[in-house]
């Protein structure tokens, strides 16, 4: 049931001067699947000893605050979250719930006032759209230079990276970048012990960044994914001329691996890396996840690590939202949506190469400086298994190798550029070293380097989700060496311990 209940102070959308009234709630969720909108009322405010009937409770008091029951009320769940039953961001002013409100029970509901998106610039006016990226980094030089050029080429216009605690250069490099008016370097304010990870601290304070407020659109992303768009030239132009009026784009994931890529080598990402998941791929649920690229027009209050947070949802008939095939992405995603499913993942127009583990050698480092988000959590060998995956091959963005080669050699002609460049590379190599010569990490880049783990980084389509969870050591090496599994082999676990197949 998705009940409004009499009680539910915090989520009424509008700003009361006097006491909450039944009347008062005249909105409905936008994006109710079933049952039907009510006024609902609470066990626990009105009394569990009292006596309930069908038409009042007993010995309530009537009045102008009285708690009658209409025929269109229910009885609210107990104990179930009011902003589960109607959550504030899908809350929308119904008419028939306005006159039954006026009509029937004799009340002036105090009503929101009227929210507007700002209009979108019609593209025949505005053929150069300014594209926005909002990232967060820290020790990424050797790759942040092969990303922004990329993504130039591509037709992405401005760039704001926050940093933290860097230790290899990337923070001087990008300072030196935006110097020279390729992109805006931010300290990112997040400290050790914040409620909030770097990542989302960071989006906090870039929503008001000129970058972010001037942009048509807008996407944050990180440096180990790459929009590859598929049609056309393979530009962000030839995507916006696909989507036509679409105000929001899903982007899902497809996971690179390593492609038995040990050594760290100074070449480019795109050209190394062709080995990756199928495109049907339900697991890990991480397979699937999206990021969004969105028409900057406010129908949204803050960004979000996968796609504008906080709806605004008077708003909501207003968004038009595309998968990557550009097919119309439903209702239900547009609150909380952060993933694909087999009804809604697309890769025919655009995808978003996601390289999230690169060669052995810079997971190690990736490993040792931590997370930008889920801080807590480490990048073993657990997530090595879930990202890594080398199953399929996909060399659709490699047609963009060219014009990178251009721009990347256009950009290190710069003797300040190579310079920073150069010493990235060497602060990344002699990372490798020192955390080579540690035996602990010695084993942990045999382990990742071993003929079982590549083995299992080629079969991750046979796993159920808890085999993930659990970590690649609860897969019998008669699974992970069997040279003869069906393929619709499936293995999963019932618990960390307890295995079958």
């Amino acid at each position: 049931m998705a009940s409004l209940a009499i009680e539910l102070e915090s989520l009424a959308v509008t700003r009361y001067k006097h006491r909450r009234r039944v009347g008062d709630h005249i909105c409905r969720p936008f994006d109710l699947t079933h049952g039907s909108a009510r006024w609902g009322v609470a066990p626990r405010r009105a009394g569990l000893s009292r006596l309930w009937r069908l038409v009042r409770i007993a010995d309530v008091p009537l009045g102008p605050q009285d708690c009658r029951f209409f025929r269109a009320m229910a009885i609210r769940f107990n104990g179930v979250p009011a902003a589960k039953l109607v959550p504030k961001a899908s809350l929308i002013e119904d008419p028939t719930l306005l006159t039954i409100s006026g009509q029937i029970l004799g009340h002036a509901a105090v009503r929101a006032p009227v929210l507007e998106s700002r209009p979108a610039v019609p593209a025949d006016q505005r053929p150069n759209r300014l594209t926005s990226i909002v990232t967060t980094m820290k020790n990424e030089g050797p790759f942040l230079l092969e990303w922004i050029a990329y993504h130039r080429v591509i037709g992405v216009t401005d760039f704001l990276v926050y940093t933290n605690d860097c230790t290899d250069g990337t923070d001087t490099f990008l300072a030196l970048l935006q110097e020279k008016g390729l992109c805006q370097h931010r300290a990112n304010p997040w400290r050790p012990g914040a409620p909030t990870s770097p990542q989302h601290t960071a989006l906090q304070v870039a929503a008001d960044e000129p970058t972010i407020r001037q942009a048509d659109w807008v996407i944050c992303m990180d440096v180990d994914e790459y929009i590859n768009v598929k049609i056309g030239d393979g530009t962000l132009a030839a995507l916006y001329q696909a989507v036509g009026e679409a105000n929001m784009v899903s982007l899902t994931w497809r996971l690179f691996g390593n492609s038995a890529v040990v050594a760290y080598e100074d070449q480019p990402v795109i050209a190394q890396f062709d080995r990756c998941a199928p495109e049907v791929i339900r697991k890990p649920h991480q397979a699937w996840g999206f990021k969004t690229l969105f028409r900057n027009i406010d129908i949204f209050r803050k960004l979000g690590v996968h796609r504008p947070k906080a709806l605004k949802p008077e708003l909501w008939e207003q968004i038009t939202w595309v998968n990557g095939s550009g097919r119309p992405m439903p209702i239900s995603v547009l609150r909380n949506g952060w993933r694909s499913s087999i009804s809604t993942y697309g890769y025919d127009w655009v995808q978003l190469n996601h390289y999230a583990v690169r060669s052995v050698e810079s997971f190690l480092v990736k490993r040792d400086r931590g997370r930008v988000n889920h801080t807590d959590r480490d990048q073993g060998s657990s997530y090595w298994f879930r990202m890594n995956h080398n199953i399929d091959t996909d060399r659709s963005i490699q047609r963009m190798i060219p014009a990178l080669k251009a721009e990347m050699t256009r950009l290190l002609a710069d003797p300040d550029i190579r310079a920073a460049q150069d010493a990235c590379v060497a602060s990344h190599r002699a990372k490798i070293t020192e955390l080579m010569a540690r035996p602990d990490q010695r084993a942990f880049h045999d382990e990742l380097a071993g003929p079982r783990m590549v083995r299992l980084c080629q079969m991750q389509q046979h796993f159920g989700s808890a085999v993930f969870t659990a970590g690649p050591q609860v897969i019998p090496d008669a699974i992970a060496f069997r040279e003869d599994l069906p393929a619709d082999f499936f293995f999963t676990v019932a618990n960390e311990t307890e295995a079958s197949p």
